[in-house]
């Protein structure tokens, strides 16, 4: 039996059987004005979907693999074309929702089967990078099963030089360890996306081992607690930060961070110390934050960035690399700022300085 999801079954008069039709294109669908359904696309099993031919050829650049346009009826024979594939019917519905930028999600459509929708793409002459380009309907499908498989997503977007995809799925590989990639993934991955991939985790644990350097700023000394006294707490900083730094992972939480450096506060007697200290770990929660992941972004939502300034941190800066090709071309550095002047107030800007 057909899987309800991709075909019906209807009756076929003439010959008194049952037929399998998509539910999606069937006879008499309005899914294209003023291109109707000339032609049927029938699956490996047997199900058939009613298309405009029109549609398939202004999507392909190989004419549907050299399939389109069909020859013309003879006089007497039946209207309708017929045109066989080699794809399963859940694969060619995928391709066919793509080629209509319909949405598939209601289908839930496994993620080979989507995999193999993209892939099929090559063979039909259908562009991979219009059809799963941000905000297509098959790039969201994708993305939605990121979490559950995404060195598959990651492989077929390499595979098929889709930048935007490969970078969207980037933060659902950061937990993902490296030793596991099997010759089979790597060999579709290839060299650049591997490359990519490998920068992406050694680039954040370096960055995480740099943010956790710096010791918490030294208070002016005060009769209760003078340089020397402050020492205490920048050893503690060195002892929490070299055991973070030694099991640092490319997805490392801030609440793993705050876990492990906010308990030194218990120990301090200073009460400026304390502000120092707490001072310290929201900033470096901040920067910990808006590391890159995939692309730069502000990954950070309005509530963990409201409650981090609202416990004391008032303004924030953090420089982010540029591109080698700007950096040499321009000599610049860009800069951004976080500030907030009341609670539940901020703002985000902008600097370039030139080196």
């Amino acid at each position: 039996p057909q899987a309800s999801q991709t075909g019906s079954p209807g009756e076929d008069e003439e010959n008194g059987t049952l037929v399998s039709v998509s539910t999606t294109f069937f006879p008499g669908a309005a899914l294209d004005p003023g291109a109707l359904a000339d032609l049927v696309v029938l699956s490996s099993d047997s199900v058939f979907f009613y298309v405009s031919s029109h549609r398939l050829l202004r999507a392909s650049e190989n004419a549907f693999n050299f399939l389109l346009p069909v020859p013309p009826k003879k006089e007497g024979e039946a209207p309708g074309h017929i045109l066989s594939l080699h794809e399963h019917s859940a694969v060619i519905n995928v391709l066919l929702h793509a080629i209509y930028n319909m949405p598939v999600g209601h289908y839930s459509p496994a993620t080979e089967t989507m995999i193999a929708a993209v892939h099929a793409m090559a063979t039909y002459g259908i562009p991979a990078k219009t059809h799963v380009a941000p905000s297509t309907p098959l790039f969201n499908a994708l993305l939605a099963n990121a979490s559950s498989s995404p060195v598959e997503i990651y492989a077929l977007a390499a595979s098929c030089d889709l930048y935007d995809l490969a970078m969207s799925i980037s933060p659902h590989l950061l937990s993902f360890p490296l030793s596991s990639l099997t010759d089979d993934i790597v060999k579709k991955v290839g060299p650049v996306y591997l490359k990519r991939l490998f920068f992406l985790h050694l680039g954040r644990v370096d960055a995480l081992k740099r943010l956790l350097l710096p010791p918490p700023h030294p208070h002016a000394p005060t009769s209760s607690c003078d340089s020397t006294d402050q020492k205490k707490l920048t050893r503690a900083w060195a002892l929490a930060s070299a055991y973070l730094a030694w099991d640092a992972r490319p997805d490392l939480s801030t609440a793993s961070i705050e876990a492990a450096l906010a308990p030194l506060a218990v120990h301090l007697s200073c009460d400026l110390c304390k502000i120092s200290l707490r001072e310290r770990i929201n900033n470096l929660l901040v920067q910990w934050s808006v590391v890159k992941v995939g692309r730069f972004r502000l990954a950070i939502s309005a509530f963990r960035l409201g409650s981090l300034f609202q416990r004391g941190l008032s303004k924030f800066s953090s420089s982010v690399r540029l591109s080698d090709s700007v950096r040499r071309k321009k000599t610049c550095h860009l800069r951004w700022q976080l500030s907030s002047s009341r609670p539940g107030s901020i703002s985000v800007g902008s600097k370039i300085t030139h080196a």
